[in-house]
């Protein structure tokens, strides 16, 4: 007889990430950062070459450090993973088990869906408003029995994000027994007025937990590095499910010079706050729907209408050598998300844009 996987595991839909680009293509469709990474973290990255037959501290110590010297945070009650994903998988495993209920945005990062499905959890999405995530709706949908709720704030692929008083409304109104995740991988990108960084929740609740990540603002997407912060049980949970090196020297090396570079991470954020804006404005004179973001992409909606919309748009851009998101997975298939890239790039989705919309 065929050896048979957990009940429920066939059923999930493996995560497809943003298309790859093909060589002289421009790849804008995973929110990578279009400027690389620090200058420092590569150095630090090349640096640690002639130490790779050696196992990388287990703790990540130097990182832990580091990231809370930055951060105003304490070093003990940070968890380092590879990227915020190994970590939000991991507090499925930790938490989870076969029947409890998971709840997460109508529009919500896809991996959460994931994660309640190899626990063998159900998973349910609270409806959004404008593609913005609804506090109401989320307590309703959560009632008095959901185990974790999952709240990216800012939101991908929408970029949208609500106040800090109602993440702290959604804390308050939530069951004790109900573990609050709040995912700030796009974090660094906002300072919009009303938006406060959550940490404050950590410290004042033993129910709350923040992901955060090395992929955006940092640039090292491709070594896959992340970080939560969390009340000390949790964090002590945590190590006990997750693997003894679970973060490689490379990456902890390159991650100390990453947040220790304030300058990349400011300019990082200046040239996105430039286009964001830009690209939100120069499309909507397209007279197609930008839904307003913090984050370093744009959401943009096409009619619904043959030859006009969202996959026709997807094949054009394509066809220039524009690599973009299409969001059918996320239940937008008249949306295309397209990350800010550089300079020229982000002109050549302006240009053809216009082109396949006058076309």
């Amino acid at each position: 007889m065929t050896l048979q996987p957990r009940p429920g595991l066939l059923d999930i839909k493996p995560y497809v990430p943003g298309a790859a680009a093909p060589a002289g293509s421009v790849k804008l469709s995973s929110n990578e950062n279009a400027l690389g990474c620090s200058p420092k973290a590569r150095e630090a990255f090349e640096a640690a070459a002639h130490k790779l037959h050696v196992y990388p501290d287990g703790g990540a110590t130097l990182l832990r450090d580091a990231i809370a010297k930055e951060e105003g945070l304490d070093p003990e009650r940070i968890v380092c993973g590879a990227g915020s994903d190994e970590l939000l998988q991991l507090i499925g495993r930790a938490y989870l088990a076969p029947g409890d209920t998971v709840v997460q945005t109508q529009y919500g990062f896809l991996v959460y869906r994931l994660v309640a499905l190899q626990s063998g959890a159900q998973i349910l999405s609270a409806p959004e408003t404008n593609y913005t995530a609804d506090v109401d709706a989320i307590l309703e949908t959560a009632g008095d029995s959901a185990k974790i709720v999952f709240l990216a704030n800012p939101n991908n692929p929408t970029g949208t994000w609500i106040p800090g008083s109602e993440v702290r409304r959604l804390r308050e109104s939530l069951p004790e027994d109900t573990l609050l995740v709040l995912d700030g991988a796009y974090e660094e990108f906002v300072d919009a007025p009303g938006y406060e960084h959550p940490m404050a929740l950590v410290d004042e609740y033993d129910n709350v937990v923040v992901t955060r990540t090395f992929s955006k603002i940092h640039g090292l997407a491709g070594l896959r590095l992340g970080w939560m912060y969390g009340p000390k049980a949790i964090v002590d949970v945590i190590h006990r499910v997750r693997g003894p090196f679970n973060v490689n020297l490379p990456a902890i090396e390159a991650g100390v010079a990453a947040i220790q570079d304030r300058d990349f991470i400011a300019q990082s954020k200046a040239h996105n706050d430039r286009w964001v804006g830009t690209l939100t404005q120069e499309i909507r004179g397209l007279e197609l729907e930008v839904t307003p973001s913090v984050c370093n992409f744009v959401l943009v909606h096409f009619p619904d209408a043959e030859g006009k919309d969202a996959m026709a748009a997807n094949a054009f851009l394509t066809q220039k050598g524009l690599i973009v998101r299409p969001l059918q997975p996320y239940g937008l298939p008249n949306a295309l998300r397209i990350s800010i890239g550089l300079d020229d790039d982000n002109r050549s989705v302006v240009e053809a844009l216009r082109a396949f919309v006058e076309g």
